[in-house]
C-alpha cells in the first residue's frame, strides 16, 4: 500500500496516544481526534511511512522522530502581528490599565515559535510599558521554544510582518527591531531580556504565577470541550483580580463554567476582564 493512502484507524490512534502518554508523559487524549487524525495522516505522507506499525515504532524508539512528530501534531501556525486589529484592541482597551501597575506579568500560553510574543513586546515597548513587564512564553514543545528564544525568523517573511505591524498600529520603522543577515532577521535582544521561555503543558500542568494578562490564541480550538474548560479554569486561577484574558478569533469562554467570572471587553477581538471578586461566581 502506498504511504499516501495510509490513514490511522480509531483504535490505532487510541493505542498510540496511550503509549505516548506512558513513555513521554504527553496526554493528547483530550485533543480533537479529527485534528490529530488529519495531522498524523499527513505525517505518513511527508515521511513516506508505509504502515501504522512503523509509525508506532519510530514514535516510541526514535527521539528525533518523536520531536518532529510532536511539532507536527501540536499546531505551530503563527506569524507576527497576526490579526492586526487584535493588537489595536489590546493597545486601546488593555494597555491603559496595565500602565497603572508598577509591575506587569503577562503569560503567552502556546507561544509556538515566538512570532506573537515578539509582536506583543514591540507594541509594549512603543507604549512605554516593556521596561516594567515580564513576559512568560510557554509551549508544550521544547524545540519550538528554543526557536522562539533565539528570536530569528526568515527574512522573506518581514514584508508581510511589516504590513501587519503597520495595521496593528506600529509607530516606528519595523526594520529597526531586527538585524538582517544571511536570509534571516534576528530581533533585538532588548525584547528578549523581558521574556522568560519555559515548557508548559496546558493539559496537565498547574498555574505557576499571577498574571495581569493571559494570551492564548488559536490553541483551544484543537481541544475537546472538557479540556477547553480545564484550561480556562487554569487561566482563571492564574489571573490577578481585573486581569485580562485574550483568546483566538474562533474561541470563547461562553458556555463554559467560567463564563460568569469574566466581563467581555471586546467581543470581536475576544478579550475579557476577570471580575475583581469572583468568589460568589465560582
Amino acid at each position: 500500500m502506498e504511504s499516501n493512502l495510509i490513514s490511522i484507524k480509531e483504535e490505532e490512534l487510541a493505542m498510540l496516544l496511550t503509549d505516548i502518554k506512558n513513555k513521554y508523559g504527553y496526554n493528547f487524549k483530550e485533543y480533537s481526534e479529527t485534528s490529530l487524525t488529519r495531522r498524523i495522516n499527513r505525517i505518513f505522507i511527508i515521511n513516506r511511512i508505509p504502515s501504522y506499525a512503523e509509525l508506532h515504532y519510530k514514535v516510541l524508539n526514535d527521539t528525533d522522530f518523536f520531536g518532529n512528530f510532536l511539532e507536527a501534531v501540536t499546531v505551530n501556525v503563527t506569524e507576527m502581528f497576526r490579526d492586526p486589529l487584535f493588537y489595536v484592541a489590546l493597545k486601546e482597551k488593555v494597555f491603559p490599565q496595565l500602565a497603572t501597575y508598577p509591575f506587569v506579568r503577562i503569560w503567552h500560553a502556546g507561544c509556538s515559535t515566538g512570532e506573537e510574543i515578539y509582536s506583543l513586546a514591540i507594541l509594549l515597548k512603543e507604549y512605554g510599558l516593556l521596561h516594567k513587564c515580564l513576559l512568560y512564553a510557554t509551549d508544550i514543545n521544547q524545540e519550538v521554544l528554543e526557536k522562539a528564544q533565539k528570536g530569528i525568523f526568515p527574512l522573506s517573511a518581514m514584508k508581510t510582518y511589516s504590513e501587519n505591524y503597520i495595521k496593528a498600529g506600529g509607530t516606528q520603522q519595523f526594520s529597526d527591531y531586527y538585524t538582517a543577515n544571511y536570509g534571516h532577521a534576528k530581533f533585538d535582544t532588548e525584547l528578549t531580556k523581558r521574556m522568560v521561555f519555559s515548557s508548559h503543558n496546558l493539559a496537565t500542568d498547574q498555574s505557576f504565577n499571577e498574571f495581569n494578562l493571559v494570551v492564548c490564541r488559536n490553541v483551544l480550538i484543537y481541544f475537546k470541550r472538557s479540556l477547553q474548560n480545564t484550561v480556562l479554569g487554569l487561566f482563571r486561577k492564574s489571573l490577578a483580580p481585573l486581569g485580562y484574558l485574550a483568546l483566538g478569533s474562533k474561541e470563547s469562554i461562553r458556555f463554559s463554567e467560567h463564563d460568569k467570572c469574566f466581563v467581555e471587553i471586546d467581543k470581536k477581538n475576544k478579550i475579557w476582564r476577570m471580575e475583581k471578586d469572583v468568589s460568589e461566581k465560582q
